[in-house]
């Protein structure tokens, strides 16, 4: 059975399999539904997502509106990534707060992301990062948080962050706030 960690915001889950390694190199489960049913979290996840980004860039912070909210279980299968997420559900008492973990193919570990929250990784090495959504992604109900917002004080252990140009225009967590009070 994997090693189970509840963060300090409700419904984070940052997961350690079991790593069995010999002569010939390792083996893991890298899923089980049962892990997060253990948890009370049972989802069909219908998309799996991949992507490889060079160390230096910073992806994030995304999330999905409405209908088309996505919870997700995330992991890196190369490399290394800080991984940050925002607590935007509406009535939450850790409503702004973020938490981060260090996602690192050499611990296999992951992190599950319930839907109300803003993601985004930056990456500490060359890193090939995967994920299962429990919903499918939708364009127009994409939103995301900015990343560089001087209210969270994230600390993306980068010096020259590679963002995309629609990162760098997201609002911040106040303007968010104004205009839609939460997720």
């Amino acid at each position: 059975m994997a090693q189970i960690k509840k963060a300090p915001l409700a419904g984070v889950l940052e997961i350690f399999p079991r790593v069995f390694e010999d002569q010939r190199g390792y083996f893991f489960e890298s899923y089980r539904a049962d892990w997060l049913q253990s948890e009370g979290v049972n989802h069909g996840w219908v998309q799996d997502n991949q992507s490889f980004s060079q160390k230096g860039t910073v992806r994030g912070l995304h999330f999905q509106r409405g209908e088309f909210a996505q919870a997700k279980l995330v992991r890196v299968i190369q490399g290394k990534v800080l991984d940050v997420i925002i607590d935007l559900r509406k009535g939450s008492a850790t409503f702004g707060e973020k938490y981060s973990a260090i996602l690192d193919a050499d611990r296999n570990n992951l992190m599950y992301v319930p839907t109300g929250f803003a993601h985004g990784f930056s990456v500490l090495e060359d890193s090939i990062f995967a994920y299962k959504c429990s919903n499918y992604y939708n364009r127009e109900s994409e939103g995301g948080i900015h990343w560089n917002d001087p209210a969270l004080k994230i600390d993306w252990q980068i010096n020259e962050p590679i963002i995309s140009e629609k990162d760098a225009i997201w609002p911040t967590l106040e303007e968010f706030k104004a205009s839609e009070g939460g997720l």
